[in-house]
């Protein structure tokens, strides 16, 4: 997710989490923990449990007698939806004179965020010879930060936090009046009875510990907006919670098909990438929308969700279907500077919590973004082309035609036939493309440019958009909008290769100003423009070649902007780090053009900078440090993770090397020179949806030798496979 105006002006020292934190999320809801399961408050305030932008619990620690245990291992489940723990106890002398040994109890915690609740079962077994009567506390509190408050943003009033209240000897209610009005309830629900220490607010339980007899305890916590019914906030145990919602995680899983490769690390990346945007596919009125990212941007943003459904439109089309029609049911109808919404243009991101609710930040509806309007409508014929299925476009048609419409009435400021933005709402974003940190763009010098500016990425946007906007002016009948597009897109690449070429770098510009003077900077940006087909052919070799060179390539991945740049700073946000999405972009751009090496390149630094990372989960971006031998890319302190266009990018770039092509329209399956990694053998994909049949490929790379077959099972009636080597 690139940065917005928030993460830029608000961020702060903070919000640093301990980089030894777990994550779990589940569509609104995300927790972030210690290793030991715990939360803390303190200087490092980013651990909490957060539901709809607002944190609901901001302290959950658990003690025995007192005093915190010794950590033993901690892991989130393969599945993604358990944080397992295993602690132990130190010596502890109990109120009696009877010491317990240390390492005599062990407690195994398991956690899980689903259906926007939170639920932990803890589990105590002594292994010592005598029974012990012990207290085990939890301590919880509740601040009900705002997402923004916590990422360092000061208000000068908050609303009425008020005295925790005992509802029953098992349950306690932490609740909140916000300025906008709206009431915010933490209810904390367990199976056991307990004592409530407000003062120390700590609960706690009396626990008779037998020799090898474990004692179980469940709880649960609630997130409620509005006032709470009594009834449905009885605790339950989290494996029966799990068991309620199988199905519908079941039938999200569903999306994708399953891939196996003899690679078992590649294997193990693909699964982990497909669980993790599962776990980041939130359920709308209009479907399933991948959120962008946690923590900073567990919500929803166009641009985000737009290329996340690009990546996996070959895998899993539904994804495209649902983002398509969300960002078509919140286009804005109207002229608006305070969200810089104008006709026809696509959402930026949307927000829920208290401090968007007062228009404290600008986020609540906000259209700031220059890119997500081209993008939905070449997503829009991207899916498409994958799936033949006119219904849903002719559904959007106005939609389409409205963002082409504000592309020329609202995009072109100056009427030269190029797209550039200039923002209007106070406290929004500065700079409007992906890399929308305020000193991203910048002239050859270092000297910001000065808007409005023209990205050079955008055009290509532009250009497919009325590319394939034309394909489906055709299909539906529309002659005359299919020549004015297709007649438009071939001026603008003439217009646009022209222009933004620079010989003597060997590379496209960065950007224009707004007194249209170049800013004469190497960056992925340029490698972008390859993704959408309008660089010139011998160009786009430049470019591609330009992509691996040693100032622009780290070793894990292609880097923002070149390390010759007078902005260039590897430990920046965007101007030197490496961004897989981005990555993924550029090397499926490298691909289309021919230059399939390049794009292996890519990948395999990529699936290298995976081994060296947590769960193989890469982050939204990692520092654009040079590669050192026997040691991993360099964290970024504050990368989201999971992010839905990082762990999205695997399967982009494996649609890259094997240059798959699904054409309902053809009732053809395509394989163009494909190519793999010597460490990838073969690719078994099953369950691989075309038109509503389940097809399986069976995909063997020889090593050595001019070899690639194909084969398939289930083939759709009358399809055919080809492969041309």
């Amino acid at each position: 997710m690139a940065q917005d105006a928030s993460n830029a002006n608000y961020l702060h020292e903070s919000a640093y989490a301990d980089d030894r934190v777990q994550i779990l999320n589940d569509c609104n809801t995300f927790g972030i923990f210690s290793r030991s399961g715990d939360i803390f408050p303190g200087a490092k305030k980013a651990q909490g449990i957060f539901h709809e932008d607002t944190r609901y619990i901001n302290h959950l620690e658990l003690r025995l007698e007192n005093l915190p245990f010794i950590l033993l291992s901690s892991n989130i489940k393969e599945e993604n939806e358990i944080l397992s723990v295993d602690l132990t106890n130190p010596k502890l002398k109990l109120n009696n004179e009877t010491v317990i040994p240390e390492e005599t109890i062990h407690v195994r915690r398991r956690q899980i965020v689903m259906a926007e609740k939170f639920h932990e079962k803890i589990e105590v077994e002594n292994y010592g010879n005598i029974s012990y009567k012990v207290k085990l506390s939890i301590l919880i509190n509740a601040d009900f930060s705002d997402i923004f408050e916590v990422r360092g943003a000061k208000r000068e009033k908050r609303g009425d936090l008020h005295k925790p209240e005992i509802k029953s000897q098992n349950q306690l209610l932490i609740s909140y009046n916000g300025l906008d009005n709206v009431k915010r309830t933490t209810v904390f629900s367990s199976e056991k009875e307990f004592d409530y220490n407000e003062k120390a607010s700590n609960l706690s339980f009396e626990l008779n510990l037998e020799p090898q007899k474990p004692v179980h305890l469940n709880f649960s916590i609630h997130f409620v907006k509005g006032e709470v019914k009594e009834g449905n906030m009885k605790p339950k145990d989290f494996l029966q919670v799990k068991e309620e919602f199988l199905p519908d995680l079941e039938n999200t899983k569903s999306l994708f098909p399953n891939i196996f490769t003899s690679n078992e690390s590649f294997t193990h990346w693909v699964n982990r990438s497909k669980t993790d945007l599962i776990s980041l596919l939130a359920d709308t009125p209009h479907g399933k929308y991948p959120y962008a990212g946690v923590p900073w941007y567990n919500t929803a943003f166009g641009r985000d969700g737009i290329i996340t459904a690009l990546q996996v439109l070959w895998v899993a089309p539904q994804v495209a279907k649902d983002v398509l029609k969300f960002l078509a049911a919140h286009q804005s109808t109207t002229e608006d500077e305070k969200s810089d919404a104008e006709p026809g243009k696509i959402l930026h991101e949307t927000r829920g919590g208290e401090m968007s609710a007062l228009n404290e930040v600008p986020f609540k509806k906000y259209y700031g973004t220059i890119d997500a309007t081209p993008l939905f409508v070449m997503l829009a014929g991207a899916y498409y082309s994958r799936t033949g299925d006119l219904q849903t476009i002719r559904s959007i048609w106005t939609n389409i035609k409205a963002a082409l419409d504000w592309v020329d009435k609202y995009g072109d400021l100056d009427g030269d036939g190029f797209v550039e933005y200039k923002h209007k709402a106070k406290n929004g974003l500065t700079n409007q493309g992906w890399k929308d940190s305020y000193d991203s763009i910048f002239y050859e010098e270092g000297e910001l440019a000065e808007p409005p500016i023209a990205l050079c990425e955008v055009q290509g946007y532009v250009y497919a958009a009325k590319i394939e906007a034309s394909k489906m002016a055709l299909h539906l009948g529309e002659s005359e909008l299919f020549l004015k597009w297709k007649k438009e897109a071939r001026q603008l690449k003439m217009d646009f290769n022209k222009t933004f070429w620079d010989k003597e770098m060997g590379c496209y510009i960065l950007a224009l100003d707004g007194n249209k003077k170049p800013c004469r900077v190497k960056s992925s940006n340029a490698g972008q423009v390859l993704f959408t087909g309008i660089a010139d052919d011998a160009k786009a070799k430049l470019v591609a070649k330009a992509m691996i060179q040693e100032d622009m390539y780290s070793g894990w991945g292609v880097r923002t902007i070149s390390s010759k740049e007078a902005r260039y700073n590897p430990l920046s946000y965007h101007n030197g780090s490496v961004w897989p999405h981005d990555v993924s972009l550029i090397a499926s751009g490298m691909a289309k053009y021919g230059c399939r090496k390049e794009a292996l390149k890519l990948l395999t630094g990529l699936f290298d900078a995976s081994h060296f990372i947590q769960l193989q989960r890469l982050p939204e971006l990692f520092c654009g440090l040079e590669r050192r031998e026997r040691e991993g890319p360099t964290s970024y302190p504050v990368a989201c993770s999971p992010q839905a266009w990082a762990v999205g990018a695997v399967f982009m770039l494996l649609e890259a090397l094997l240059q798959i092509k699904i054409r309902p329209e053809k009732k053809e399956i395509s394989f163009f020179k494909p190519i793999l990694p010597q460490y990838i053998k073969f690719i078994n994909i099953s369950k691989l949806t075309v038109q509503g049949f389940n097809i399986d490929l069976e995909i063997t790379n020889y090593e050595g030798e001019e070899m690639f077959s194909v084969n398939w099972k289930n083939q759709p009636p009358d399809w055919k496979l080809v492969v041309i080597k």
